[in-house]
């Protein structure tokens, strides 16, 4: 059993909650995840069974698109509904209506983000929530994110929903606070729901609970389908010998991935560079 099964992450479920359960409902060692989502957010999670975990690596740049709520007026210690409110501000309804679909627009483009405290990413060896709930200060680096695209959904008693396509390392939560300042007030994420992760769309997904040995199948996307799109190469019996062996061939296609078939069987990646192929991932 080896691909990736699309996950509809319900909340409270970790991302290692889903692994663990599928693990056993599925009697299988090799289960992974592509990147964690929340527990109080939902959606799309990709999960990767057996042999497709050697693909991971293929699979966490992907971007993403979102759906959220942001409740302006209050802002919490974990900027989102986990957390404590620790400041409220007034929200001027009339001023919000007026600059919404503005600010959300000046969001659109590459930009810089500071993450939040509340988050996995490491400093000096410390994740930084570590320092957080230590109540300790920690000055927090910006990294480069891109925002797509911004969608209105509906703006009603101080929430804001709309929809975002981001790319990878982009923190709705800070988006969140972010545009909650733009608008001269305060806010936090009250809601997530992941859209979609790449080219996996929840529209593909399935519940956990949904899910036995008995119809697994169905929702099993092969590993040939995940690189659907990627060119290939068919190696003969001698060729697959030296490549199997880590021995660089000459090939005159361009440099970049390949999917490896001999005998018309996916057998692995392998990459070009310079006119020459080796190895990547063998199944």
């Amino acid at each position: 059993m080896d691909g990736i099964i699309v996950i509809n992450k319900e909340k409270e479920y970790t991302s290692h909650d889903v692994v663990a359960k599928l693990k056993k409902k599925l009697n299988i060692s090799k289960v992974g995840h592509t990147g964690t989502l929340d527990p109080n957010a939902t959606g799309v999670l990709p999960i990767l069974i057996g042999k497709g975990t050697k693909f991971s690596k293929y699979l966490i740049n992907h971007d993403k698109i979102y759906e959220v709520e942001l409740e302006l007026g209050k802002k919490t210690d974990t900027a989102d509904i986990e957390g404590k409110v620790i400041e409220e501000k007034n929200v001027d309804e009339k001023y919000i209506k007026e600059n919404l679909l503005q600010v959300l627009e000046s969001f659109v483009g590459k930009q810089e983000q500071i993450p939040p405290m509340y988050s996995a990413i490491k400093k000096d060896g410390k994740k930084l929530y570590e320092y957080a709930r230590a109540g300790e200060k920690v000055e927090i680096e910006p990294r480069k994110i891109e925002i797509y695209k911004i969608d209105l959904n509906k703006y009603d008693k101080n929430i804001i929903s709309f929809v975002v396509s981001c790319s990878k390392g982009t923190y709705i939560r800070s988006l969140c606070e972010d545009i909650a300042e733009k608008l001269n007030t305060l806010g936090y994420m009250k809601n997530l729901k992941r859209l979609q992760v790449g080219k996996f769309n929840i529209k593909d997904a399935v519940y956990i609970d949904d899910i036995d040995l008995k119809n697994v199948n169905d929702y099993l996307i092969t590993l040939e389908e995940i690189l659907r799109g990627i060119p290939c190469i068919n190696l003969d019996e001698k060729k697959l010998k030296l490549f199997l062996n880590g021995v660089q061939l000459t090939d005159n296609n361009i440099d970049g991935l390949y999917k490896i078939y001999v005998a018309n069987k996916f057998i692995g990646t392998g990459t070009i560079k310079k006119g020459l192929l080796k190895r990547d991932i063998i199944l």
